[in-house]
């Protein structure tokens, strides 16, 4: 059973991970089981060329950015349990107890973060009652989103990114990871505001 579990790995989903994975050592955290799917195939940092992005080097492309962000997870925090080369098709189950199911497995989890993109063939049996056309993308695109309050689903079920109704922007989608990562932080603190920072 995961305490949480992350659907993708993409800039939110990874940006999620890296928080949650930071905070190990906090009392409340200690003990949390948390997981990633990190399947990256349909990111849209593949084509991505970095010139604009806070902290990365101009000219860096997207494709090596999703390769080393998996890297960077397992090597800081290895207790990531990160899973590769599954793709999600049904989520079943409520707050506490999901169960996600992919085409190779399924997995208990007590929360699910959603960090997958905005692409119209989003097709995960049990959240289609939760799409609704994207608010700031261009109709044209015929993007989606889930519908949310400030990142929140439903009990137990956040989505970041693209998804969550955020624009294609790295710095953005990255936030957004980090956003929902610091209210499962504060959640499993009782509901005091928690984030986790290194100092030197």
């Amino acid at each position: 059973m995961f305490d949480v579990l992350i659907i993708g790995g993409g800039v939110s989903g990874i940006s999620s991970a890296l928080i949650l994975g930071s905070a190990k050592n906090k009392p409340f955290v200690v003990d949390k089981k948390i997981g990633i799917l990190t399947h990256q195939k349909t990111s849209s940092l593949q084509e991505a060329l970095l010139n604009n992005a806070y902290g990365i080097m101009p000219g860096k492309l997207g494709s090596a950015i999703l390769e080393e962000s998996k890297l960077h997870l397992t090597e800081m925090y290895p207790h990531v349990q990160q899973i590769d080369n599954e793709k999600v098709s049904k989520i079943e189950g409520e707050f506490p107890k999901f169960t996600v199911f992919t085409n190779k497995n399924s997995y208990a989890t007590k929360m699910i973060v959603l960090a997958i993109g905005y692409s119209n063939t989003f097709a995960i049996e049990g959240l289609m009652h939760f799409v609704e056309t994207h608010q700031k993308a261009a109709p044209e695109k015929q993007r989606i989103q889930l519908k949310n309050t400030d990142h929140k689903v439903a009990e137990g079920i956040y989505v970041a990114g693209t998804l969550a109704g955020w624009r294609s922007q790295l710095s953005i989608a990255a936030g957004s990871g980090a956003a929902v990562a610091t209210d499962i932080l504060t959640l499993w603190n009782n509901g005091n505001s928690s984030q986790s920072h290194d100092k030197i």
